[in-house]
């Protein structure tokens, strides 16, 4: 099978791209002395799992319980869920610690802490938890200097259906920075208010193994990662045109993208139709605050080659998505080259979101001599 055997809108992944971006993490990893626990929510795929734990060991994090289902079976029993719990699906968390996997749990709340060390004890779990601190982020997490922070630490250490593991903590801040000197800034803010919240802890007495760290761009910048024992980026498996934008790749690491057709020209209005819109590219604007704006995704050519002009999705609607030239109202598309039935492909803002849209990566080399050609097929899975 071929690019152009696919109906579209479809979803592609290069694979010599994925491989490469995955190999430049580990490499830093263990140059830093931590272990790589990859972030799972961006690819939601065993395959690409697979190549992001080798050399590393082979724990993974996933955002919902349907993914750590989903890993457990595919052969993956280190998994944290990291997300803080819910009471309700600790009866699920156990199901899946009977089976046989390791699963961590996280929690930033006091009175969850004590209904985790009693559900537990119910179900017959010994539920290990690992308990997110904020270090500027603002999403989640206890503050740094919080009495609670040690209170949690001895809910879940002296119950008997719970257990302390560690801490967590993401720097979802550093998606904000726009200069390498910040984001390595935000990435040392990220490693001490970690070791610090660990060191607290085991200044009460508690047990803290695990000092869990790491958004794409801290892991890929961070200066050192002393006290540190895990990072768990996510999207630098694919990387996308936000990253790039903010510096954590270049446009020609990014290994997924949204292969489209032209399905209309308007040269009046210097536009292209294709058939991807909002569904198949998500409406994800976070470049819009990065230093350029490329509307809903880049646009090149079937082999991601690059030997188009650059353009961009300056607008959706569900299925229909609007292509410009992305320096300069009133430029045209080059029309004669982009005929209706040209295929393009479309590099993403956000790859998670995008990504979420799809049963699946139709698998590609791009630095093969049959770039066209379709190696495979690697389900993901989606849902909760």
């Amino acid at each position: 099978m071929n690019l152009s055997d696919l109906d579209t809108p479809a979803l592609i992944l290069d694979r010599q791209r994925l491989q490469a971006n995955i190999a430049r993490v580990s490499a830093r990893a263990k140059s830093l002395g931590v272990d790589l626990r990859p972030h799972m929510k961006t690819a939601k795929c065993a395959e690409v799992a697979r190549l992001a734990t080798a050399g590393h060991s082979g724990g993974i994090t996933v955002s919902t319980l349907k993914e750590a289902e989903y890993f457990f079976e595919h052969g993956f029993a280190d998994i944290t869920y990291a997300v803080g719990i819910a009471p309700a699906k600790l009866a699920r968390a156990a199901a899946l610690q009977a089976k046989g996997a390791r699963l961590s749990l996280v929690t930033d709340n006091l009175e969850v802490a004590r209904e985790i060390g009693i559900r537990g004890a119910d179900l017959g779990a010994t539920f290990e938890v690992l308990i997110e601190v904020d270090t500027g982020d603002g999403r989640a997490g206890l503050d740094l200097e919080s009495d609670d922070l040690v209170a949690v630490g001895r809910a879940l250490e002296e119950a008997p259906g719970a257990a302390l593991r560690g801490v967590l903590t993401h720097a979802g801040q550093s998606y904000d920075c726009r200069d390498i000197k910040s984001i390595v800034a935000v990435a040392e803010a990220e490693r001490a208010g970690a070791v610090q919240a660990a060191e607290r802890l085991r200044a009460a007495g508690l047990p803290c193994p695990v000092v869990s760290a790491g958004s794409t761009p801290t892991a890929i910048h961070a200066g050192n990662l002393d006290g540190i024992t895990e990072i768990r980026p996510g999207v630098f498996v694919f990387q996308d045109v936000f990253q790039a934008e903010i510096g954590s790749c270049a446009l020609t690491d990014i290994a997924v993208s949204v292969l489209a057709t032209v399905t209309g020209q308007h040269p009046q209005r210097a536009e292209l139709v294709i058939d991807a819109g909002g569904l198949a590219l998500s409406k994800d604007r976070s470049t819009a605050a990065a230093p350029r704006d490329v509307g809903y995704g880049l646009v090149t050519d079937s082999h991601c080659g690059g030997d188009l002009p650059e353009m961009h999705v300056a607008r959706v609607s569900q299925e229909h998505g609007i292509v410009k030239l992305a320096n300069g109202a009133g430029e045209a598309p080059p029309f004669a080259r982009l005929r209706p039935g040209t295929r393009l492909r479309v590099l993403p803002n956000h790859a998670c979101f995008t990504a979420a849209a799809y049963e699946g990566y139709h698998v590609v080399d791009g630095a093969s001599e049959t770039p066209d050609e379709v190696v495979g097929f690697w389900p993901r899975v989606n849902g909760w």
